[in-house]
């Protein structure tokens, strides 16, 4: 790439895409490509290809997908698989049609089997069964890192395909539903300090901005409003874990799933964002194989990862972990070599990016 190159950045307002276009402008490049999913769905293989034939970007980065945690992986699998499957399949096939020189799949750690050995090596791919809540979306994601490995075979292009760790950082989906761990954690302890600093504002102005205006309440739906009471607040909160105790501190409960002792791996999307430009700069498939991992080489038990945010947040309550509930898979940590031996490392330590996240939350929630 120059600097000069016209770069379609696919899912450039969504956390990964969003880090991709800070850095590619931070670094000189300004003849970006942009569009909304209102305004290009991906899904659609006619819109998807009249779109590259009249845009005919050089350079395409494909970090559009539909994301989400265990929650909302395990709820919405048809979603998730179709969704991600179509996006894939249609881009990379109107990039290959119209001439694109280069592309960058993003992918998910996801993709290795659930009891793989760790750290987990680009070569465990398919060698054993997959994580049953992420499945749907770990074969949409698989499927991407196969298409783009056989149009490279049939049709020569030069399209390469990275797995990331659990990413965090900047714009990410902190809506409870459907987000990532760690993001959840941080709303989670900012609303719990919240109310145990009586700062019902705030928690009102946080749902207004982040989402799960609508809850459900038995048969009924509540909606969060500006002047809801107290009393409903605490009641909403209740549902997502975070309830007040009994005792005369008054400090509250947080609850989280699983018994916290399952461990991940977490890279600062911004490092991610280095990467892949690192990538398209310098290396082409046949230098990189199949796909290469992304992270950290680093881990940490939920429960670690819990406390870690608590501090950072400043909440000082209680934190408990219901055993009911499902861990996931118990490890998830990338073997880098391959990456690390092209010349690439991290910058972000995991105690820094989630300050760095934390302060962009609250300063956009303030900002709404």
């Amino acid at each position: 790439m120059d600097k000069h190159s016209k770069i379609f950045i696919a899912g450039h307002r969504g956390l990964v895409g969003s880090a991709i276009v800070r850095r590619l402008k931070k670094k000189g490049y300004r003849n970006l490509l942009t569009k909304t999913s209102k305004s290009l769905d991906l899904r659609r293989q006619k819109e998807t290809e009249r779109f590259f034939e009249r845009e005919r970007p050089e350079y395409v980065f494909l970090a559009a997908a539909r994301v989400g945690g265990i929650l909302a992986n395990n709820t919405y699998r048809a979603q998730f698989i179709y969704d991600n499957i179509m996006i894939a399949a249609n881009a990379i096939d109107a990039a290959s049609r119209s001439g694109v020189k280069k592309l960058l799949n993003l992918g998910s750690s996801c993709i290795y089997p659930k009891f793989a050995p760790q750290p987990m090596k680009e070569e465990y791919l398919l060698t054993d069964t997959l994580e049953p809540t992420n499945e749907a979306y770990a074969i949409a994601k698989i499927s991407a890192i196969k298409l783009c490995r056989y149009y490279n075979e049939q049709y020569g292009a030069n399209f390469i395909s990275v797995m990331p760790t659990n990413l965090y950082g900047p714009n990410d989906n902190f809506n409870l539903e459907t987000s990532h761990v760690l993001p959840a954690l941080i709303r989670k302890f900012h609303f719990a300090k919240c109310l145990q600093h009586g700062d019902f504002e705030s928690i009102r102005k946080d749902f207004q901005r982040y989402g799960n205006c609508e809850i459900g309440m038995g048969n009924s739906r509540f909606v969060m409003q500006e002047d809801t009471p107290e009393a409903d607040i605490v009641n909403i909160l209740e549902l997502f874990g975070i309830h007040l105790t009994n005792h005369a501190s008054r400090k509250p409960v947080v609850t989280l799933w699983g018994t916290g002792n399952a461990f991940r791996e977490f890279l600062f999307v911004d490092d991610l964002a280095d990467a892949c430009i690192f990538l398209m700069e310098q290396y082409d498939y046949r230098e990189i194989g199949e796909f290469v991992n992304i992270g950290t080489s680093k881990d940490i038990t939920i429960r670690d990862l819990a406390g870690m945010i608590m501090q950072i947040v400043g909440f000082d309550g209680a934190l408990e972990f219901d055993h009911s509930k499902p861990d996931g898979t118990p490890r998830k940590l990338l073997d880098t070599d391959r990456i690390r031996k092209l010349g690439w490392e991290p910058e972000t330590t995991l105690e820094d990016g989630i300050r760095k996240t934390y302060e962009w939350y609250v300063k956009n929630q303030l900002a709404s």
